[in-house]
């Protein structure tokens, strides 16, 4: 573990860095360039630059490259790789909304490079009983894991700083799981993520210069879902993920089929007078995590946004508890 330290501190310093300082160019090549959108929860006509994946990408691949060069681990490669193609796919429907079905089945073949390195063990860990043997079965969840990780960070980016904030809390959470069980060189290749993201929500937060956009989204979600499967925490890091994953249950649930969110008329959210933020009584409209926050009556972006924080918080806690029991059972 001692021999991880200097390694760790170098990619994690490399990972907030390369953020932190390619953003702000970012935003301005992509307001040049008239890549904006509103902000829909704000009173004025406020443009933010969007996407925001490229500096995400960037210090992903750079902070988990400097790791390489360290540990030479097929590991790194295999969720390098993997994110790398969730970032492209996310751009590509960042510049032109696709169908529904795009980026699920695109997520889907993204995850193949951790099948082609063998870098996941078939076995399904839960907390107190043991182990579960599914090696057939395991590669279809594999198939299934990064798009439902993607998806489900990309459904959460509703408001300013929540995606990014809530990657925060889940990521540094998956890290302290690892160390948990005592994966100690899997906790080390994803400490990364948790510094991204980090520098990112020094932009992302309230107000939003800038928004992950779905390559953001898809590159965070797809490196979490990622280092679960390669580190054998496949169910703590469900709990750890479960506001964002009661989300696109719901979501899903209401709209009863898979389709963009851009495509959805009726909208879950609206707002008062003074633009608080405010359930619809719209019965079409999707129901979703914050509609539900809502129900109690009228709250600010930012109210909302700590709701969601407390219960990833919350969540993390569930996780860090199974993460406990899950060491007893090994």
């Amino acid at each position: 573990m001692i021999d991880l330290l200097v390694p760790s501190i170098i990619s994690c310093t490399v990972a907030f860095a390369v953020v932190f300082a390619t953003t702000p160019p970012l935003i301005k090549l992509l307001e040049r360039r008239n890549f904006a959108v509103k902000d829909m929860n704000k009173k004025e006509d406020i443009m933010v630059a969007r996407p925001g994946g490229p500096a995400l990408i960037a210090g992903i691949i750079a902070s988990e490259v400097a790791l390489y060069a360290f540990l030479q681990m097929n590991e790194i490669l295999g969720i390098l790789i993997t994110t790398s193609a969730a970032f492209a796919i996310g751009y590509v429907d960042d510049r032109k909304v696709m169908g529904g079905w795009f980026k699920p089945v695109g997520l889907a073949i993204a995850a193949l490079p951790i099948v082609a390195f063998g870098v996941y063990d078939t076995d399904l860990a839960f907390p107190l009983f043991g182990s579960v043997q599914i090696p057939v079965l395991y590669l279809a969840l594999i198939m299934f894991m990064i798009p439902i990780t993607g998806n489900t960070i990309n459904s959460i980016d509703v408001l300013n700083g929540v995606a990014s904030g809530f990657m925060v809390i889940a990521s540094f959470t998956l890290s302290l799981c690892l160390l948990i069980v005592q994966n100690y060189e899997i906790a080390a290749i994803s400490l990364p993520l948790g510094f991204v993201s980090l520098a990112f929500y020094k932009y992302h937060k309230i107000p939003s210069k800038i928004f992950p956009g779905d390559s953001g989204a898809l590159t965070l979600g797809a490196m979490y879902g990622a280092i679960a499967i390669i580190g054998g925490i496949e169910i703590i890091a469900a709990v750890a993920l479960l506001p964002a994953v009661i989300n696109s249950f719901l979501f899903l649930s209401s709209v009863k089929r898979v389709v963009e969110h851009r495509q959805i008329k009726g909208k879950p959210v609206e707002h008062t007078d003074d633009f608080k933020l405010k359930a619809t009584d719209d019965k079409k409209a999707p129901v979703t995590l914050v509609r539900l926050i809502l129900a109690g009556g009228p709250m600010s972006e930012k109210q909302v946004g700590c709701a969601i924080f407390k219960l990833a918080i919350f969540s993390g806690i569930l996780a860090i508890i199974t993460a406990f029991m899950m060491g007893v059972s090994l």
